[in-house]
């Protein structure tokens, strides 16, 4: 059995704004599941056509979305408490987690149970974790794939880059973005947590409102400074 612990994080202002995976992140969905993303219409049938010149139907431009923020009041970093929580994830190994989260917030895991997710009681707020791959890749590294596979996110969601960073001493690696899964924006920070050794052991990503920037770093943070895995063969 391998247990593997994390340093202590230098601090949320690393932050220059500033949620998706495998071996480190691969997948682009862990940070959109369970958000419908917009489907587009299919392309109606010409009213006119001639028999001896076949036409073709063109697809319309869709009109621009309207976003409708939600105007919710702002998740307030003081009303925050946490405590520390026990889950397991299995991908290339079985890893048991522990980590600090808020105290109120529900866990649920998909099927495979390759991520653990807590949510807030309101449904607007939530942090996933990331383990049981191979430790094996850079944060910085695992950050880039992370990128590439956020271009394939449908245009109409409105996938926006906030900022990228990499902390010089921790190596680790933190994404900014927002999107828009159906009217309204949500604000994401994915961090790609390092060992002593500046190699990848959890990627961590919290979503929330615009609104709720400040304490959504805060509870990244409690999560990357606390998070421990202890990993054994599945």
């Amino acid at each position: 059995m391998r247990s593997v612990s994390r340093r202590a994080f230098l601090g949320a202002g690393l932050l220059t704004l500033a949620g998706v995976g495998g071996a480190g992140g691969y997948g682009v969905g862990l940070f959109f599941t369970g958000e419908p993303s917009v489907a587009g219409t299919a392309a109606p049938l010409p009213t006119t056509s001639s028999p001896s010149t076949p036409t073709t139907p063109t697809a319309p431009t869709p009109p621009p979305k309207t976003v409708v923020e939600d105007k919710s009041k702002a998740l307030d970093v003081n009303d925050l408490e946490y405590k520390t929580r026990v889950f397991g994830v299995t991908s290339v190994v079985h890893s048991t987690v522990h980590v600090r989260v808020p105290s109120t917030w529900s866990f649920t895991q998909p099927d495979p149970p390759k991520t653990g997710r807590y949510t807030d009681p309101t449904g607007k707020r939530w942090i996933r974790m990331e383990a049981g791959f191979t430790i094996r890749r850079a944060p910085a590294a695992s950050m880039e794939a992370r990128l590439v596979a956020l271009r394939s996110v449908p245009a109409g969601q409105m996938l926006s880059i906030k900022s990228t960073t990499v902390d010089p001493d921790t190596k680790e690696a933190t994404l900014v973005y927002t999107y828009v899964p159906e009217e309204s924006r949500r604000y994401v920070i994915v961090r790609w947590v390092a060992n002593p050794d500046g190699l990848c052991t959890f990627e961590i990503g919290v979503t929330g409102l615009p609104q709720d920037r400040e304490a959504l770093e805060d509870i990244l943070d409690h999560a990357a400074e606390s998070a421990t895995r202890d990993d054994s063969a599945i």
